[in-house]
């Protein structure tokens, strides 16, 4: 089978966005040189609703134009942040995952106009954040800080917090690399101080499923180790069945010798329960981990933790 000639890549139309996408043609480019590329952004609904998430599709909300242009016929292929993608439900019927990119940094940023890191933020000190995951972790181990809503894409958030909207705001560290501005960033928290979300750091490659020709163009791009991780923290989320105001954390990691870790969490929002649960595979099937990691966590009672988060 001849590769496409053409490929249409639909994404959210924010700069960020924007950017991987940039990253994703890229890689296309080094691997299938006569390949050319054309770009779809659309602006979902994530991006256009400012208030709380959960009442409109929660994490589903930044997904569902992108997945109607693809199912449409309208673009070939989809570019994600996996965090973005709702792992208590199948992806959209006859669209699967062709490749995850290798991982970017997982970690969260701090960025204090006036340098502080997190430890030397006074009482009070205003933290703009709508993340329940980020909010649920602060209230566990800085109990002095206080979390505003904060919601608008990298840059949008940046400007609000240069207009005094805030004191402080987290970001993805691998946002900001894409987007140009980790010149803003005063301090890398590591994944013991704020855990990740579910997918921090990975792009995917979402097709058709009858799409064949063009899963095996791009599978290429894809890299083993994120696909083991990412397998274990989707199959985790999957069976825990949380929703988009639950807040959990968690992340895989790949060693050299193939062995593979999944450490995750699940808070209460006020932070003051928190279940952890950290288990080894070995070289053994990813989503085998997912799962067992995500019973440990229900033996520890996070059925009732999360079904008693209003949504």
């Amino acid at each position: 089978m001849s590769a496409p000639e053409l490929i249409r890549i639909v994404s959210r139309d924010s700069p960020m966005a924007l950017a991987q996408v940039e990253r994703v043609r890229a890689e296309l480019a080094a691997l299938h040189p006569d390949i050319a590329t054309e770009v779809i952004p659309v602006k979902t609904t994530g991006d256009k609703w400012m208030g709380d998430l959960s009442k409109v599709e929660g994490k589903g909300a930044f997904t569902k134009e992108v997945d109607a242009a693809l199912l449409s016929g309208e673009a070939d292929l989809a570019v994600h942040c996996v965090k973005d993608v709702p792992a208590d439900r199948p992806l959209p019927v006859g669209t699967t995952f062709a490749a995850f990119l290798k991982r970017d940094d997982i970690r969260d940023a701090l960025i204090h106009p006036g340098g502080l890191t997190l430890g030397e933020l006074p009482a009070g000190t205003r933290i703009g954040t709508s993340s329940v995951r980020r909010v649920a972790q602060l209230a566990a181990s800085h109990p002095h800080l206080e979390c505003v809503p904060f919601r608008g894409n990298a840059n949008r958030r940046l400007e609000k917090l240069a207009a005094g909207e805030a004191d402080a705001i987290l970001l993805a560290a691998s946002g900001l690399e894409r987007i140009g501005r980790t010149d803003v960033i005063t301090e890398i928290l590591s994944p013991e101080t704020m855990c990740p979300p579910i997918g921090a750091g990975v792009l995917a490659l979402q097709c058709r499923e009858d799409d064949t020709v063009l899963i095996d163009t791009v599978s290429g791009l894809g890299d083993p180790d994120t696909y083991r991780e990412t397998t274990a923290e989707r199959m985790f989320l999957h069976v825990l069945q949380g929703h988009c105001n639950s807040p959990i954390a968690g992340y895989a990691q790949a060693q050299r010798n193939g062995d593979l870790s999944l450490r995750a969490c699940v808070f209460t929002p006020d932070g003051k329960t928190v279940l952890n649960a950290h288990e080894w595979a070995g070289p053994l099937d990813p989503a085998t981990l997912g799962t067992s990691v995500a019973v440990s966590l229900l033996r520890q009672g996070a059925r009732e933790l999360i079904d008693n988060i209003a949504h």
